[in-house]
């Protein structure tokens, strides 16, 4: 009910990219994990995407350095908004 869409999907050049869905994982390919709830009664959705690339040992999270938790988050854009502040 709270889970609209997919769970993953191709990545290349394209966002979606067109894959076969029955062909075993290798390495180059990149997928996308995005689990996500919405809820409409509380307009309310939240979802994070990582993008995930396939090697022949672990995969690597592409999106590993990405702030996620609100005060990361936060900090991020202060450090953003007090380097444009100096570039003006």
């Amino acid at each position: 009910r709270y889970f609209m869409h997919g769970t993953s999907h191709f990545l290349g050049l394209d966002v979606h990219d067109v894959g076969n869905k029955y062909e075993p994982m290798k390495a180059g390919m990149v997928f996308t994990c995005e689990p996500g709830i919405y809820i409409p009664e509380e307009n309310l959705g939240i979802r994070i995407e990582n993008n995930i690339l396939i090697t022949t040992k672990e995969p690597i999270d592409l999106m590993s350095a990405i702030p996620i938790e609100v005060e990361d988050i936060e900090e991020a854009m202060r450090e953003a908004r007090e380097l444009r502040a100096m570039a003006h």
